[in-house]
């Protein structure tokens, strides 16, 4: 496909010579990547990329490739499609070059290449984004048409994220200023702009159908949550009062609590008081939710938010009537928190009755439970090495 803009071509279908590498050979770890649910996570390494389970933890398969590392492995839910983006040391994919990898076929089936380094990839079911340091484009997957550009401040993190559910597109990243998110609701046709910090945005996620999107600014002192149709702030946590970089932020599946990890090596569970009005516990009832909502025009579908005034807020001084949005909750401290070495940086995920599971840059897995009545310091249940300079995953004694 060729085209006028940044992208330049797919390329034709071939395969990837695939090479076994010496288990006393060094290896590093270049990035983690969770898939869409947290079930599994995806790193890239010096000579290829491993993909893990997460409940059960164990490796499910790796590719050992002769040509170099990646530095971008994304994931499609657990299917056999994923995108890779090379390291600098790889010889045939450069990191300006995006392949989409069929893995049940061992074979790559679309090649992009593009003026400047990739920050980004993110594949949806029919959709696939590629994250530049100016600009975002959408192309479906299909057929390979671009079928969207958005272009955004500098943009070095590759910070973008989309809803997933089936009936749902929804599209966050930084707008064109310092500290703006642009928003796309594709099912909408709608676009929305908001000021959500005062410093450059940091990290950002949304929840799994895209009504409510956290923030965090490079400032890394507070955690904002949105409602991404008209842009309001539903609720405000605070991680510290030191500066600090968040890493990684993640929301439930039930939108009850939200996970931020940030280089003073504290994983904290912050307490959400924000849902969609009618919305069991069940994520299976918020995906009814969630398609209920984007079949509605957006007046209609900002009545279904409402905050949570459940009175266990010790730090509010604020009540607020059912059915009412707030533009402004008192920040609050966080629920439940779990310390780790400060020494590399780790992303965390919600995984299974009330568990937090954690990935480190250092090829170390957590997985750690909190009380969701008291709150407080974790409990560690798992602490996992998985990767390491001899090949091959391994469990530390605890």
């Amino acid at each position: 496909m060729a085209s006028t803009q940044e992208s330049s071509e797919i390329g034709a279908s071939g395969s990837i010579d695939q090479k076994e590498q010496n288990g006393k050979s060094e290896l590093e770890l270049h990035s983690v990547f969770w898939n869409q649910d947290y079930s599994c996570f995806a790193a890239g390494t010096s000579c290829g990329f491993r993909i893990y389970n997460c409940d059960p933890f164990k490796e499910t398969f790796r590719r050992e490739l002769g040509i170099g590392g990646f530095k971008i492995v994304e994931m499609l839910f657990r299917c056999n499609i994923l995108a890779l983006v090379g390291s600098g040391s790889n010889s045939q994919y450069p990191p300006n070059k995006v392949l989409i990898w069929d893995d049940y076929k061992s074979q790559c089936i679309g090649e992009f290449s593009f003026r400047s380094e990739i920050r980004a990839v993110k594949l949806k079911r029919e959709h696939f984004i590629v994250v530049l340091e100016h600009k975002i484009y959408v192309y479906t997957l299909m057929d390979v048409k671009l079928l969207h550009q958005i272009e955004t401040v500098t943009n070095p993190r590759g910070l973008c994220c989309l809803s997933h559910h089936v009936n749902t597109f929804v599209l966050a990243c930084p707008g064109l200023h310092r500290g703006q998110v642009h928003v796309e609701h594709f099912g909408l046709n709608m676009t929305k702009l908001f000021n959500a910090h005062d410093s450059h945005i940091a990290c950002m996620t949304l929840t799994m159908d895209g009504l409510l999107l956290a923030t965090a600014s490079t400032k890394g002192t507070l955690i904002r949550i949105f409602n991404t149709l008209d842009g309001m702030l539903l609720q405000e946590v605070r991680r510290g009062m030191d500066r600090a970089e968040i890493f990684s932020l993640a929301l439930s599946p039930n939108v009850q609590w939200l996970a931020a990890a940030s280089d003073k090596g504290t994983v904290h569970v912050f307490s959400l008081r924000v849902r969609v009005v009618g919305a069991g516990s069940s994520s299976d009832t918020n995906v009814i939710q969630g398609k209920t909502l984007f079949q509605q025009n957006s007046s209609n579908a900002l009545d279904t938010l409402v905050p949570l005034n459940t009175g266990s807020n010790p730090s509010s001084s604020l009540s607020f009537m059912r059915g009412v949005l707030p533009r402004y909750f008192s920040s609050e401290w966080s629920f439940a928190q779990f310390h780790l070495p400060e020494a590399t940086q780790y992303i965390a995920a919600f995984g299974s009755q009330n568990t937090i599971i954690i990935v480190g840059m250092d090829g170390s897995f957590y997985k750690c439970s909190f009380d969701p009545v008291q709150g407080g310091e974790m409990l560690q249940q798992e602490c996992i090495r998985f990767l390491k300079i001899e090949i091959g995953a391994d469990r530390i004694d605890l």
